[in-house]
């Protein structure tokens, strides 16, 4: 595979993927922000001045998987067939765990880890009020453990009670 070509600039294409069959696909993606304590009480109590903070961060992912190949520049459009979200709060940390799906040519990886980013992103900014010390710093603010940690090729899982 060519990386450079000869003036010294990088190829870049899309992967072709049309004589692929459509076929079910399913990844799951979790990362986590951590957060002060006294930021996670103030989750927890329903303090936080911006509002809902869990609402906000799945509102958040389920909209950037949908943008995805907008973000991410060879990334393809595929329809998306579900999105689940799930946002738990820990003893110093936000988690967010995200499910997409798909009947299509290409799997859903990279739309399960943007809309990870992206709710974490919105805590962050959603919570940041709190977060600063006296000089306007986020020295214990970061987001961490983004991954995939799971995806299915194929048929899909059987419904819960078969």
């Amino acid at each position: 595979m060519k990386l450079w070509r000869s003036d010294g600039g990088m190829e870049v294409r899309m992967v072709d993927i049309t004589g692929k069959p459509p076929v079910y696909r399913e990844a799951v993606a979790k990362g986590r922000i951590r957060l002060k304590p006294s930021t996670i009480r103030l989750i927890k109590k329903g303090r936080v001045e911006k509002g809902d903070v869990g609402s906000v961060a799945r509102i958040a992912a389920i909209l950037a998987v949908k943008k995805t190949p907008e973000i991410v520049p060879l990334c393809h459009p595929i329809p998306i067939t579900g999105v689940d979200v799930d946002v738990s709060l820990k003893e110093n940390s936000v988690e967010v765990d995200v499910r997409v799906r798909t009947t299509a040519k290409t799997g859903v990886e990279m739309e399960a880890l943007t809309g990870v980013v992206a709710a974490l992103l919105a805590v962050w900014d959603m919570v940041k009020k709190y977060e600063k010390d006296e000089a306007g710093q986020y020295p214990y603010t970061r987001i961490e453990d983004v991954r995939v940690v799971g995806k299915v090729k194929g048929r899909p899982p059987a419904p819960s009670g078969s």
